[in-house]
């Protein structure tokens, strides 16, 4: 295993994890503004290490393997920190729906790569959005408080309702996508 720049944040954004646990059980009085920007320093990483790999040249397989664990590591744990805090069924329903598709989607693509059509679960750009949008929302959410009258928190609570509603969409996507294969084995 080669440590490479888009590796070692990659390795940040792991890092950064317990960070966001101890501020969340924290009572700093700038907890969530302290959540927030952990958080958004972790999103940053997230898009820079695929950026700086593929223009870099410095795709490893451990960076492969290893980014998407540290996004749903990071976006499970960050959700469930917010869902201890606000426990309304629609943000335990949409917390319950994302952590249980990026479960099931990790398998279908494990399963797919198992049998020779990894390419049918591939990543794309529905799966990015819907990336930004958990990321653009849990800042929100982290930071709670209004900014100039706008509820911040509501508008990240409506960006996760957003972000569980194609979760299930590119679910079901991938899940037409790798049919034939599924019915195969």
């Amino acid at each position: 295993m080669i440590l490479n720049l888009p590796t070692l944040l990659t390795l940040l954004r792991i890092a950064l994890i317990p960070i966001l646990i101890t501020l969340s059980f924290g009572s700093l009085p700038e907890k969530n503004l302290l959540l927030c920007i952990v958080f958004i320093i972790a999103s940053i990483s997230d898009w820079l290490d695929g950026y700086l790999a593929r223009n870099l040249g410095q795709v490893t397989r451990f960076g492969s393997f290893l980014d998407p664990v540290a996004d749903k590591i990071l976006v499970s744990i960050s959700l469930i920190l917010l869902l201890m805090e606000n426990q309304s069924q629609l943000f335990a329903l949409a917390v319950i729906i994302i952590i249980a598709r990026e479960i099931i989607i990790s398998g279908l693509r494990e399963w797919m790569s198992t049998v020779g059509e990894p390419g049918k679960v591939a990543v794309n750009s529905l799966g990015k959005f819907k990336t930004g949008l958990q990321m653009t929302g849990i800042s929100l959410m982290f930071y709670k408080y209004p900014i100039f009258g706008i509820d911040l928190y509501s508008i990240g609570m409506v960006l996760i309702v957003l972000a569980m509603t194609i979760t299930i969409w590119s679910m079901v996507i991938y899940f037409i996508g790798s049919w034939a294969a599924l019915r195969k084995n």
